[in-house]
């Protein structure tokens, strides 16, 4: 090896031996820095992924993107639903047969064959498959045996920060209560007579612009909005598809009780006088969104996620919050007395019918998961969520993260949030507590951090009723149980069951007949007749098989108490 060196120095060509060096290390150089495919810095691998959502686009050069990349090694662009409804768009993928990287999945996908088995692999990437224990993994395991998506929300880290009530409600406009001297509203009755006493008495904005004082979304898969309120009004939290009676365990349908028929008859009357959007059947999404970023919808029942993100910027942007143009959630149930269970807390609350899969059409699965196992680390969570420390926060001698005045102006700005963070908000996340088991996963939900962020309008409402946050004006429950959520279940129903085929029959039912109950001239003729179309689904057998899920969870649960202790 000596020899060999010496013969190479002995043979340069060149008489200078300093010289020649120079020279050579000029070479070198060259290809380091220059030449194409001889550079030392790390390759940034690239992916796509598609969400079958509408979501906000970031700027190519977004900062944290870039590093997050420097850490992970790749970098994904984000495809967000746009034009589409959601059924379409991904029945477009499937007959193109070609796909992102990642995508938002479902039975749909899963059906088709165009999922990666990941529990195949994940061995190899223990970010991942320590994110659910074996039991709860048990749980997205499909007929053939396997494990195709990874929740993306829900999974808690340690206790969850009560703040924000991320779910559905009855929300009405701050400038509604403080007119009416902020007062004590329970029930639907109460909750209607004071919207039409404002609208009454306040028809218009004060820019001129038409009061609307209920609406509801009817687009597509979001008629949940219409459709699931009797079950919260009868004191049940959000199981989404049944009633599970706590004590017993028993599968009702709350489509059929007597609350479900005295909330679309309230619903019918506040078409007919004319305080229920006209337009409610027929809006889109969007249209929709438009209207509560005009600020002049004064009430609705929606899911925060589905319209704060979409519209609080807005609103703040035109000082809307002036007007007492933002949402605040009310303990609204049937009849006075009914303990409400709008807001539901402890544990994990994911969706076992959807999260993230990988596609046949990614070239690079070891890269793609060694991607989604690192965006899961402490370092990189804490990246997407909370930003650069010392540029969007600050952190206190106890290792609490705070934000200065012109950080949180920063991050409510849009165009710089476009340019500097980067959430990868549909990719896996550990949400509660910070990996570094202190602060919350988010600035949003941090105690510290979240009244002081809060638009006027609403630390008004939140001091007038001795509140400090959106969860405390409902109050908390704990999960009723493990079966809940059972929606989990009957998201992932397909027409390759007898079930899947009666809750596809009920739903389109639903769906057709609920707007024409709600416009009807004569309500009983048109409740009767929605009755008995939906009676023909045939719902026993759809309830059959939710019951049968209900023991099987409830088997589950008791088993993995006993393992535990």
């Amino acid at each position: 090896m000596k020899g060999s060196r010496s013969r190479w120095k002995a043979e340069m060509p060149f008489r200078n031996r300093k010289t020649g060096r120079a020279v050579i290390y000029f070479i070198l150089a060259a290809c380091i820095w220059i030449l194409p495919g001889c550079r030392s810095e790390k390759e940034i691998k690239e992916f796509t992924a598609f969400f079958n959502v509408p979501g906000d686009e970031i700027d190519e050069n977004n900062e944290i993107k870039k590093k997050i990349a420097e850490i992970t090694g790749a970098e994904c662009k984000e495809i967000w639903l746009a034009g589409q409804t959601p059924e379409k768009a991904v029945s477009s993928l499937i007959a193109g047969g070609e796909y992102p990287d990642f995508i938002g999945a479902d039975a749909q996908l899963y059906e088709a064959g165009v999922l990666v088995p990941l529990d195949e692999y994940w061995d190899d990437y223990p970010n991942i498959k320590n994110f659910l224990s074996e039991e709860k993994w048990e749980r997205f395991r499909q007929e053939d045996g396997h494990i195709y998506w990874i929740p993306q929300f829900g999974i808690a880290n340690g206790r969850t920060e009560g703040v924000i009530h991320n779910d559905e409600a009855f929300w009405i406009q701050t400038r509604v209560l403080k007119w009416a001297g902020y007062p004590k509203i329970e029930t639907l009755d109460e909750y209607f007579a004071l919207l039409e006493a404002y609208a009454k008495e306040n028809p218009t904005m004060e820019n001129g612009l038409e009061n609307i004082a209920f609406t509801v979304l009817c687009d597509g898969e979001r008629y949940f909005c219409l459709e699931n309120p009797p079950q919260f009004l009868e004191g049940y939290p959000n199981d989404g598809s049944v009633i599970v009676e706590p004590d017993t365990q028993k599968v009702r349908d709350y489509s059929t009780t007597q609350t479900a028929q005295r909330y679309f008859r309230k619903l019918n009357e506040e078409f007919q006088k004319g305080y229920l959007d006209p337009e409610f059947f027929t809006q889109t999404y969007q249209e929709y969104l438009n209207k509560l970023s005009s600020g002049q919808v004064l009430g609705m029942v929606d899911q925060w996620w589905r319209f704060a993100y979409d519209i609080n910027a807005v609103l703040e942007r035109q000082e809307l919050w002036k007007e007492g143009c933002n949402y605040v959630p009310l303990p609204i149930t049937i009849d006075k007395g009914i303990k409400n269970q709008w807001h539901t807390i402890g544990g994990d609350m994911y969706n076992v019918a959807e999260g993230l899969a990988v596609t046949v059409s990614c070239e690079d699965l070891a890269g793609a998961l060694s991607f989604v196992n690192d965006l899961l680390s402490p370092e990189v969570q804490t990246l997407r969520l909370w930003g650069i420390e010392g540029v969007d926060y600050e952190v206190d001698a106890e290792g609490i993260f705070y934000l200065t005045e012109e950080q949180s102006a920063r991050s409510t700005d849009s165009e710089y949030s476009a340019s500097h963070f980067c959430s990868y908000s549909y990719f896996p996340r550990y949400e509660g507590l910070n990996p570094d088991g202190i602060n919350a996963y988010s600035p949003e939900v941090q105690p510290g951090e979240f009244f002081k962020g809060l638009p006027q309008d609403v630390k008004d409402c939140f001091d007038a009723y001795g509140c400090r946050n959106y969860v405390e004006m409902l109050g908390s429950n704990e999960k009723p149980g493990p079966w809940f959520p059972m929606y989990s279940y009957s998201a992932q129903l397909t027409s390759s069951s007898r079930a899947g085929e009666v809750w596809a029959a009920m739903t389109e039912v639903k769906q057709e007949y609920l707007p024409r109950v709600v416009m009807a001239e004569d309500f009983d003729t048109a409740w009767n007749e929605y009755m008995e179309e939906y009676t023909r689904c045939e719902p026993e057998v759809y309830l059959e098989e939710m019951q049968a899920e209900v023991e099987r969870r409830v088997a589950a649960g008791d088993s993995a108490s006993i393992l535990s202790k």
